[in-house]
């Protein structure tokens, strides 16, 4: 019988399978790999992508081992800490949690020798009420200390611009108003050297003075107050140093610390002295940068144009820019195209404290964004993306204002020695009441600061104030809107609301001493606008509204507002729709309402339904 032989297979050999040995030394590497790492170092908001490739394991395992604990990810999730250590447990590795990687920090460490440490021009920014004159007081300037070579027919390009002044230079930040400058700072931007503070003789303090002086504070920055309009025949500049002394500015012929200096822009005068005054508190700051450095400074400001794309004014505090210079700033990055100055002069150097306009960037950054300049753009492009990778997991982690609830923890940490506060309410008297009650508070050593309190409702302003200084709002007899309340939630602002002093001071002492247990909590359920009004001689005054923000229910409990200033608290008396009573109406609905016992009803008011619910103590 004919011997039978096994067919060959496809490589020649024949009846013997060849072993398979894929993955067998990618296996045994990645043991030796994994034996050997002990600990690793991480960054906060690393991906399931960069620690697998720091452990020596491939993504998809750590992405499967994350799974059976129930959480779903992908290789460019990035981990909380607790999700890092668990995974580090596993291969039993020891996880060391780093700061920012020094690389993608866009603050540089001032290594200067003192030699090579040059004085730099003073940044000034110029705030006040709107009608006291800082517009012109700035185009005064502006036209009469510009750089020489300017003179006439300057075109203001960039919204910053320098001035000279017995050979030295001063820049002016043109800000739109304290809100940018706030802005600015809640960015961790601290760009401003001196704060001048412009008040009209013939008009004293007004509201928007009391926040610019409540802003300049809180960056705690050199405050000089300029009493501007000296030329009308009503000025008094003793009442604005009285109102000014009264906000803590006190004058310095009266023994304080804050220089007052008359002006009146319309004629000029005391502009010299002004920017002489600029330049003595100048000169006791010291203010040194070094040109030889690494560039690094702040936006401030950016946009989107149309023919030019993202456009930057940037600050320079340190070092020297150059075009061509491949640059970060904030969470964008470029190669700067295109640098020019104030007056649309193009340049190819600036040193510190010189405000240019660059092009380049290949999105745009936010007012207060940090940058520096980089050797290589492939670096820059590859810090600018993790920069911004991070940035947005921070946003969604992030909660930037003190909350009641979790005060006394971080008191009994130490973390906090006083609580910042901002306080709005129907009349000034309330605030300088609700301030003084808040200020008397003295627990564990922990007291309250009450950094800004007047009369008016609850503005965006208030809320970019509460970001930057880390504060809470206390309302008194004030309601936010829907819009104000959506920007708080955005921002992680806590606003409280109260009608009655003592009952804010307990609840503030409470928290303090650790023993906050609120027993009910308001629930703000819907707001609707008056657009007409009717008289009914057996019913009283009734309204046609418009619910505008949730819904309105029959005998709920109301609040009616007239510009943000709470008028009257009650209930409704009724609630139709058309001739029909209405349970409840929803947004976007019309419907006619009475409020019980109040007859005082106008066009334009604002009607806001809530409701008490009992928070459970746990």
């Amino acid at each position: 019988m004919p011997n039978k032989r096994k067919p060959a297979n496809r490589n020649g050999n024949r009846g013997k399978k060849k072993p398979d040995n894929r993955g067998r030394n990618n296996y045994s590497q990645s043991s030796k790999k994994v034996n050997d790492i002990h600990e690793i170092e991480y960054t906060d908001g690393i991906t399931v992508g960069e620690l697998a490739d720091k452990v020596g394991r491939q993504s998809s395992e750590i992405i499967k081992m994350l799974f059976l604990e129930g959480k779903m990810v992908t290789i460019n999730s990035p981990l909380e800490d607790e999700t890092v250590e668990l995974i580090c447990i596993g291969y039993d590795i020891e996880p060391i949690k780093v700061k920012e990687r020094e690389e993608d920090s866009l603050e540089v460490e001032n290594t200067s020798d003192e030699e090579k440490l040059e004085e730099r021009p003073p940044v000034v920014t110029i705030m006040g009420h709107v009608d006291h004159g800082k517009t012109t007081l700035l185009d005064t300037i502006r036209r009469t200390k510009v750089a020489q070579g300017e003179a006439g027919g300057i075109t203001q390009a960039i919204g910053a611009y320098q001035v000279q002044i017995n050979g030295r230079k001063v820049t002016f930040l043109d800000t739109p108003g304290h809100e940018a400058f706030t802005a600015m700072r809640a960015r961790g931007a601290s760009v401003t050297d001196i704060a001048v503070i412009v008040v009209a003789a013939d008009d004293g303090v007004m509201p928007q003075t009391r926040e610019a002086v409540d802003h300049a504070k809180a960056a705690n920055v050199p405050i000089i107050v300029a009493v501007n309009k000296m030329d009308k025949p009503d000025a008094n500049p003793d009442r604005v140093k009285q109102e000014m002394a009264d906000l803590g500015l006190m004058p310095e012929e009266w023994g304080g610390e804050t220089i007052f200096v008359p002006t009146s822009a319309k004629s000029g005068d005391g502009i010299d002295d002004l920017l002489e005054t600029i330049l003595t508190v100048a000169d006791v700051k010291e203010l040194k940068a070094d040109p030889s450095q690494i560039a690094t400074g702040s936006v401030i400001e950016a946009k989107l144009d149309k023919g030019r794309g993202p456009v930057a004014t940037l600050l320079i505090l340190n070092g020297t820019l150059h075009q061509g210079d491949p640059v970060v700033v904030g969470t964008s990055f470029g190669k700067i195209r295109k640098m020019i100055d104030e007056n649309g002069h193009e340049l190819k150097s600036a040193g510190p404290s010189s405000p240019v306009e660059i092009i380049g960037l290949n999105d745009v950054p936010e007012a207060g964004d940090m940058f520096r300049n980089y050797e290589d753009e492939k670096e820059a492009r590859s810090v600018a993306d993790r920069r911004k990778r991070r940035k947005i997991e921070a946003d969604r982690r992030k909660t930037t204002s003190v909350t009641l609830e979790d005060l006394s923890a971080q008191i009994e940490a130490g973390e906090i020695k006083e609580i910042p506060v901002i306080i709005k309410a129907d009349v000034q008297g309330s605030a300088e009441a609700v301030k003084s009650s808040m200020e008397k508070l003295d627990v564990s050593g922990v007291r309250v600061n009450v950094i800004h309190a007047t009369a008016g409702a609850i503005t965006e302003s208030d809320i970019m104030l509460a970001n930057a200084s880390k504060a809470m709002i206390i309302g008194f007899n004030v309601r936010p809107d829907a819009n104000i309340r959506k920007k708080a939630e955005e921002a992680g602002v806590e606003i409280r609301l109260h009608n009655i002093i003592y009952k804010a001071t307990e609840e503030m002492e409470l928290a303090m001493k650790g023993m906050l247990e609120p027993v009910y909590e308001e629930v703000v359920i819907g707001q609707a606008e008056i657009r007409e009004t009717y008289k009914a001689s057996k019913v009283g005054t009734i309204g046609g509204c418009m619910v505008t923000d949730g819904k309105l229910r029959s005998n709920s409990r109301i609040r009616l507002i007239r510009e943000g200033i709470v008028i009257y608290t009650g209930r409704l008396g009724s609630l139709k729709r058309f001739k029909d009573d209405a349970r409840e109406v929803l947004s976007g609905f019309e419907c006619g309402i009475t409020v019980e016992n109040y007859n005082d009803i106008k066009v334009g008011d604002t009607i806001e339904a809530y409701e008490e619910q009992e928070v459970p103590v746990e």
